[in-house]
């Protein structure tokens, strides 16, 4: 289950282009609602798709390992939503992997994982539906808390 801190590493990744298109801002805001956040995590998650935040903002100590795989796979599947990754969205990523202290095959795995499920035809989840992409990529991923 993603807590507040993986929808602001979005929201960063989001504006690593300098701008965060409000169709993303209204696609985290809502999918944070459907995971139930709300009070101020659902506040400090409206605040990052109005005001620019950066990787740097955002709070990891309290994930386990396996939601850092799952917020990196997240990011790369919402960096790659509108068919191109920018350089700077591209650095984001890098800079997300380092700060959440993901090794590089798991950063890979992930990765390839959202990837994969991007490519399904049938079943794919909606860009926003991240509670039935979070099931996907914990199926494709294992249990990566135990590893």
């Amino acid at each position: 289950m993603l807590k507040s801190n993986a929808f602001l590493a979005l929201a960063a990744v989001g504006w690593a282009d300098g701008n965060l298109d409000p169709n993303e801002g209204e696609g985290l805001l809502a999918a944070a609602a459907k995971y139930g956040m709300s009070g101020a995590d659902l506040a400090s998650i409206e605040q990052a798709i109005h005001s620019p935040v950066t990787i740097a903002d955002v709070e990891t100590l309290g994930m386990s390992r396996g939601e850092r795989a799952i917020t990196f796979a997240l990011a790369t599947w919402m960096a790659h939503l509108d068919g191109v990754v920018t350089d700077s969205e591209g650095a984001t990523l890098v800079l997300l992997g380092d700060r959440l202290g993901i090794p590089t095959g798991i950063r890979q795995r992930a990765a390839d994982a959202a990837m994969h499920v991007a490519q399904q035809s049938a079943g794919r989840p909606d860009k926003y539906d991240f509670g039935a992409l979070e099931q996907r990529l914990r199926a494709k991923l294992g249990d990566l808390d135990a590893e």
